[in-house]
């Protein structure tokens, strides 16, 4: 049981962290070179990573974070001697869950809207400005969000593992 209360919290921390570092990147670096390029530039580019982030190692990543907390508590909650760790691991699986929230309601909404804006060349200067508008700011305040929630999971996992 130990063994599995270890690789479960190891698996959960690494699955978190590769999700926070990747809504971390795109707060300090994708969307703030998007930024700097043209309108149609920037629809296109988020049109192709909405695509292309559909793919096995993000969702391995993006729903095993949650499973394997989930996991990693129910674990921990059987055994007496392991039960200071419920406190982080529960507020982990919360900030978790949150950030899927923000997710689901906000940035997938978002995305899909711009997949249905269709390709950038096909619209005016005027329509293609007012399609990015509508994205990027509110994409971008979510994703802020998301960031911070990770962040804070990742955080919580780390201090499990240091009282584990």
């Amino acid at each position: 049981m130990e063994t599995a209360r270890t690789v479960t919290l190891v698996a959960a921390t690494i699955a978190a962290g590769l999700i926070s570092g990747l809504f971390y990147a795109f707060t300090v670096a994708v969307m703030p070179g998007l930024a700097r390029s043209t309108d149609r530039t920037t629809v296109e580019t988020m049109q192709n990573i909405n695509k292309a982030i559909l793919n096995g190692w993000f969702i391995l990543a993006y729903l095993g974070a949650p499973l394997l907390i989930t996991t990693t508590l129910i674990l921990h909650a059987t055994d007496p001697d392991t039960r200071d760790t419920i406190p982080p691991l529960a507020a982990a699986l919360v900030t978790c869950l949150a950030a899927m929230v923000v997710t689901a309601r906000i940035n997938i909404p978002l995305n899909n809207a711009l997949e249905q804006a269709g390709p950038p060349e096909h619209h005016t200067d005027p329509a293609i400005h007012t399609t990015r508008t509508a994205y990027e700011t509110p994409w971008n305040k979510a994703n802020t969000w998301r960031t911070i929630l990770t962040t804070l999971t990742l955080a919580l996992l780390a201090y499990t593992l240091t009282l584990h």
